[in-house]
């Protein structure tokens, strides 16, 4: 896939992702303030969607090249001894 397309279908699921992440917690807060007599499979899997949500985020961010090196290797770069630049404890 060329950067470009990748850019552009990253950034197309990172607002699809955005949009249901959203949509899902505004349905789930407007249920439980207004009570629309919904059942609570459907208020469940509402909040299931936000949790599907986030992982279409996270998977247009990876495809759009949104993450930068040091964000994947950040627990290396400051707790392992071998890659750590201060040589300090960390408690």
């Amino acid at each position: 896939m060329k950067r470009k397309n990748a850019f552009i279908l990253g950034n197309i699921l990172m607002g699809l992702g955005m949009i249901a992440m959203f949509s899902s917690l505004a349905y789930v807060l407007l249920s439980h303030i207004f009570g629309f007599g919904q059942s609570e499979l459907l208020t469940g899997s509402a909040l299931m969607g936000l949790f599907v949500g986030a992982l279409i985020w996270l998977a247009g961010a990876r495809i759009g090249g949104r993450e930068e090196v040091a964000d994947k290797y950040w627990w290396l770069k400051n707790y392992d001894e071998r890659y750590r630049r201060k040589k300090h404890q960390h408690l």
